[in-house]
């Protein structure tokens, strides 16, 4: 099977993509054959803010002809069809929520598809992954997923608290998924998933995005990407190939986007701020798998995933036909 085949012919699915918080990255997602790339449009901002950058994003979108907005499958289906790139709306945090679950319904028309619960710290629906407790779902958290799953905006448990991501399962009535988040058992980091979180991920008919960030890879500060490959066979071989998909996780501050003084600033402001905790996010440079360092350069996955002994059909569910399926599942079942 020739790989350049299969990846042209594939729908490929990078669910998170904070790397374009500067526009002018998309280009790098359309010459790595993606399909669809979902800009992280807010992390911890309110109400203001985020109608803001909805509103410069639809302003962008407009503005070029090879983009297209995604709000259904049929429009994935269309992207791909007309080989133009689709950009998903996806938050990072439940803080454009503010204190009103019900904001889920106006995000959904303006094109949000997936709302994270938490970005590692405390929020009023519960404890992230970084934070020194996890209590849980807040009573305030089981009125968001339930407005959450009455728009059909699906929930995302990354960076998300294991006792909250499990309450969380338990309250939505739909499939709830980690967009990005790598196997504990494979590198035991804070911010990954012990498997009995995955299993019930997986139960809820969800699945589970490999992340590329160094930190959540391996021990090496250059990862390599059979590192990277190896946390897909791991959750394959824990829960089944359906519930495996991609969310890589460019970001704005990596290797070679920001230079290494601009980087460690950067790192040293989230530490301050507590976004971050050393322990966790170990110091910049970050190089994402040697070979697929950007997204310009996805195609040596789907050429590795070959050589390593996967399908066809296998590699072309965690490119994108597994996310198509909890879309589909969630946005029109």
């Amino acid at each position: 099977m020739d790989p350049k085949s299969l990846h042209k012919e594939s729908i490929v699915i990078d669910a998170v993509c904070p790397l374009l918080s500067d526009k002018k990255y998309v280009d790098w997602y359309k010459e790595g054959g993606v399909t669809v790339a979902a800009p992280t449009v807010a992390i911890l901002q309110g109400i203001e803010q985020t109608m803001r950058s909805i509103a410069s994003w639809k302003r962008y979108i407009r503005s070029r002809d090879d983009l297209i907005q995604i709000y259904s499958v049929a429009d994935i289906e269309r992207a791909k069809r007309e080989r133009k790139l689709g950009l998903l709306m996806h938050f990072q945090g439940s803080g454009p929520l503010e204190d009103e679950p019900d904001m889920a319904f106006v995000y959904k028309e303006l094109g949000v598809g997936i709302m994270q619960l938490a970005y590692n710290t405390r929020n009023r629906i519960g404890d992230g992954a970084d934070e020194r407790t996890d209590s849980g779902l807040s009573y305030f958290g089981l009125k968001a997923i339930e407005a959450l799953n009455e728009a059909r905006i699906i929930v995302d448990c990354s960076h998300t608290g294991v006792r909250t991501s499990f309450d969380a399962v338990e309250a939505s009535s739909r499939p709830v998924v980690i967009s990005h988040g790598n196997p504990r058992a494979v590198w035991d980091s804070k911010r990954n998933v012990p498997d009995e979180l995955i299993k019930a991920i997986a139960k809820s008919g969800g699945l589970v995005g490999a992340v590329g960030f160094p930190g959540f890879v391996s021990g090496s500060a250059r990862p390599t990407l059979d590192q990277f490959i190896d946390h897909i066979v791991y959750l394959g071989d824990l829960v089944g190939i359906d519930h495996v998909a991609l969310g890589i996780d460019y970001y704005y501050a990596q290797w070679p986007v920001m230079s290494d003084e601009d980087a460690q600033k950067m790192y040293e402001g989230a530490l301050a701020n507590g976004m971050w905790r050393a322990g966790t996010y170990p110091p910049p440079p970050h190089y994402y798998p040697a070979g697929i360092e950007t997204p310009q350069t996805m195609g040596a996955l789907t050429a590795r995933m070959l050589e390593r002994g996967f399908d066809g059909e296998s590699i072309q569910k965690v490119l994108g036909r597994n996310w198509i399926r909890v879309y589909r599942a969630v946005w029109e079942g």
